[in-house]
């Protein structure tokens, strides 16, 4: 039996993963399906401390598990598709069928940004269309910058961008948004941001250079369409956090967002780590932080456990 699996190998993960190979726990990590997690696909990292220059997402998770490893934590590329935490001994389910019991567990399975769907958006996916205004906004400083969304997501990303970017488009498929009317009304008030009314996103432009030069839209009501020039897409539709495979075992929220506190979820010696419980920040630096805090509590439980 194992003191504890960490699932998952992201900023949180692998965090955790250090911190609990240095209390020599000796701890397993399930990498999941993407080892490393979405700041890989991440192109250029810049606002993690430590790094004068920008690193690629990439490198910075594979320092990490550099790290982990070296400390003495064991890593196995395996996904989780089930668990049961009904008793002392938790359980986990891999997709090979094969059952790890565990006197902890640490989840740390992050969150999906969800994207439009469109051949175009997903091929320029890190080259100018993201999902993450406070990861990659800076690298679009006094250009002009399309939002997609209609709720409060949408409303600080497209704030947030406002005070970096040349010009904001917000598109938003109704006439009315769906975010709280105080962030409406803050978006509407703000002079460079630019509404795009009862409209989608049929394409977005520039897939023959690889870098985005535009977006065309399709107004619901007419069918009219036409290109505007922007040098990124900011899709802000919501995230889906990864937590079926525990769903029925521990609370989470309406959205499945894992419900923690100091990363102690509802069942003792389950805790949660960075963008699975973290439905605001999604940074990779707090994802670190919450790794860490992660480990320590499973420290205690363990030694309180005896």
């Amino acid at each position: 039996m194992e003191n504890i699996i960490i699932v998952g190998s992201g900023p949180a993960g692998l965090t955790a993963a250090i911190y609990c190979a240095r209390a020599n726990l000796n701890p397993l990590v399930l990498e999941g399906p993407q080892p490393g997690g979405q700041l890989t696909t991440t192109t250029d990292v810049e606002n993690f401390p430590g790094f004068e220059n920008p690193i690629s997402g990439f490198d910075l998770v594979m320092a990490m598990r550099a790290q982990a490893e070296r400390i003495g934590a064991r890593l196995l590329m395996e996904q989780v598709v089930g668990s049961d935490f009904s008793s002392d001994v938790k359980k986990i389910t891999l997709a090979s069928g094969e059952t790890l019991e565990a006197r902890s567990v640490i989840i740390a399975t992050g969150a999906s940004a969800r994207y439009l769907g469109l051949p175009s958006e997903q091929a320029l996916i890190n080259h100018g269309v993201s999902g993450c205004a406070t990861c990659d906004g800076s690298f679009y400083r006094g250009k002009d910058v399309a939002v997609v969304g209609g709720g409060d997501t949408a409303m600080e990303e497209a704030l947030y961008l406002s005070r970096i970017a040349s010009s904001v488009t917000l598109i938003h498929r109704r006439d009315e948004f769906r975010a709280s009317k105080v962030m409406g009304e803050r978006v509407l008030a703000t002079e460079n941001i630019k509404m795009a009314w009862n409209s989608v996103v049929d394409e977005v432009l520039g897939v023959e250079n690889k870098e985005v030069s535009g977006v065309r839209l399709r107004d619901v009501n007419t069918g009219e369409k036409r290109d505007i020039a922007v040098s990124a897409l900011f899709v802000a539709i919501g995230h889906t956090p990864n937590s079926k495979p525990f769903r029925d075992q521990i609370e989470c929220d309406e959205t499945g967002y894992i419900i923690a506190d100091n990363c102690r979820t509802s069942v003792a010696g389950v805790f949660a780590a960075g963008d699975i419980h973290d439905s605001v920040y999604r940074q990779a630096v707090t994802a670190a932080g919450s790794g860490c805090k992660a480990a320590l509590e499973v420290e205690r439980y363990l030694a309180m456990k005896g």
